[in-house]
This record gives C-alpha cells, sequence and structure tokens, in this order.
C-alpha cells in the first residue's frame, strides 16, 4: 500500500509515522508512506496556500491552486476511474463534513494499491477540491480539529493494521470492537472464545489472578472453553449495551444473547423503579 499525505506541516508526522505498527509496516515493506508540503506547490514569495472566502464570514481557507497541483504531480488515476473502481486509489478529503470513518470503511481502504489524504486547515478547504478533486471525504468523529493531521494518522494507523502480514497474529484482527463479517452472522473460528461480531471488546485479564484485593473471574479460571466463550460474549453484550446500545442494532446476535440483553434490560428497569423519587 502507498499513502500519501499532503499538509501544510510535514513535520507533524514524524513523530506518529516512526513508532508502532506504521513504522514496523513501513520496514516489512508492506506500506509506503510519503509526506507531500503543500507550500511546495505555491508560486509566490509568501508561499500563500490560504484565502478568504467569497460572500465573506470568519478565518481562511484552503485555496485550490496548490491542492491540485500538487495532485497532478502524484501521478494518480483520473478521479472518475477511481470513483467507479476501475483504479484502486482514492484521494481522501479529512474533513468535519464527512463521512463517519469506521471499521467497515478502515477495510474498505486496506485493499486499495494507494491513498492520498488532503489535510485540511483554518476554516475549511475550496469546495472544488471535495467536488472535482477528492473521491471521499471522511471525519473521524462529530467534532472539529484544528486541521486533519491527527485525522490521517487515526486513519492510518486503522487501515495498516489491517494489511497482510502487518500484524504478528492476523486472527486477532478478526476479533476486535467493531468486526463483524459480511454476511452479519456468527461465524465460527479457530479460537471460538474469542469472537466480537460486532459488538465491544470483552474484558480481559492477565497475572497474577490476585491483586490488590481484586480477583480475576472464576470463568476464566476453569479451562473449560465454553463457559469461557459464554462469560466473554456476556461480557461484551453487557458493555455494548452500556456504552454502545447503537451497536447492537446491526451486531450479530444469536438467539441466547438476544434472552441475556432481555434480562440486562429487565434488570435495569426493575433498578430504576425502586430508586426514590
Amino acid at each position: 500500500m502507498k499513502a500519501d499525505i499532503v499538509t501544510i506541516f510535514p513535520d507533524f508526522f514524524r513523530g506518529p509515522l516512526d513508532y508502532g505498527i506504521i513504522r514496523r509496516a513501513q520496514q516489512m515493506g508492506l506500506a509506503a508512506i510519503e509526506v507531500h508540503d503543500l507550500r511546495g506547490f505555491t508560486r509566490d514569495r509568501h508561499r500563500t496556500v490560504d484565502d478568504r472566502p467569497f460572500g465573506g464570514g470568519e478565518g481562511m481557507v484552503l485555496k485550490p491552486e496548490p491542492l491540485f497541483e500538487c495532485l497532478d504531480s502524484l501521478g494518480l488515476a483520473p478521479r472518475d476511474e477511481r470513483v467507479a473502481g476501475r483504479a484502486q486509489q482514492s484521494v481522501i478529503l479529512l474533513s468535519a463534513q464527512g463521512q463517519r470513518f469506521t471499521q467497515k470503511v478502515a477495510a474498505e481502504l486496506a485493499v486499495l494499491d494507494r491513498m492520498v489524504f488532503i489535510c485540511g486547515r483554518y476554516e475549511g478547504v475550496d469546495e472544488r477540491v471535495a467536488e472535482f478533486l477528492a473521491d471521499r471525504e471522511l471525519s473521524i468523529g462529530d467534532y472539529v480539529l484544528s486541521g486533519g493531521e491527527i485525522a490521517a494518522t487515526v486513519i492510518l494507523e486503522a487501515v495498516t493494521r489491517l494489511l497482510p502480514g502487518a500484524v504478528g497474529n492476523e486472527a486477532s484482527t478478526q476479533q476486535e470492537s467493531f468486526t463483524i463479517d459480511e454476511n452479519s452472522r456468527i461465524t465460527e473460528r479457530a479460537d471460538s472464545t474469542c469472537s466480537s461480531n460486532g459488538l465491544l471488546d470483552y474484558p480481559h485479564y492477565t497475572r497474577p489472578a490476585h491483586f490488590r484485593g481484586m480477583a480475576v473471574p472464576e470463568a476464566l479460571m476453569t479451562g473449560n472453553h465454553e463457559e469461557i466463550r459464554r462469560w466473554r460474549r456476556q461480557r461484551a453484550l453487557e458493555k455494548t449495551w452500556r456504552n454502545r446500545p447503537d451497536l447492537l442494532e446491526r451486531a450479530a446476535l444469536t438467539d441466547e444473547d438476544t434472552s441475556f440483553l432481555a434480562v440486562i434490560k429487565k434488570n435495569q428497569q426493575d433498578q430504576s423503579k425502586s430508586i426514590p423519587r
């Protein structure tokens, strides 16, 4: 996978790209990442990349000229070929107005040959960049950042770890939160105690078994794989119901899961009734 990052702060990426899985993927030849300084594609002596928007308004907006010239220099396939899927490439504009980035989107990007990240700054980017240059507009959450550099790093991390060979145990990427099989059904894996199927991850414990009066749950100490599977699944259901109930609407649930959730909901209703008004 080849990734290009277009930014006015190229030094920002000296840290994030030099550690962890992104560094390892580059060393293994699984990923090649290049950072491009947008100011290098300006033509005035002040290296101007922004301007005031037509119609007035607060703040400055990134100009289209340096962005188009920068991407022209990268030798990408035409936008219509990228949009139609004939070229395994994507130009991604990072923006608070973009589509929500999810694990599903990460999986879609992981099969591409090349990605280009346009890191917005100031009050945004000239809309012609979104309409005629980028073929995706992504946001990492419902909040506003000062620029797209952090978002580019987040997406790169999520995508890189899905590249075959990037993670030592590739099965682990199929057992994590937000991972669900394409047919939305329970899939039996080699280790059936570790399936996620669209839920938040279950709790993890390690040695010592007893620490400052806090003990590892007995179910995990039995060695009974079926009991461990059930315990992990129920704890994942509980955590998802508590923190991200929206995920349950599209998670792959069994009859056993549905029955367990019904008990959780009833217990919660009973507790709310018992609270003095």
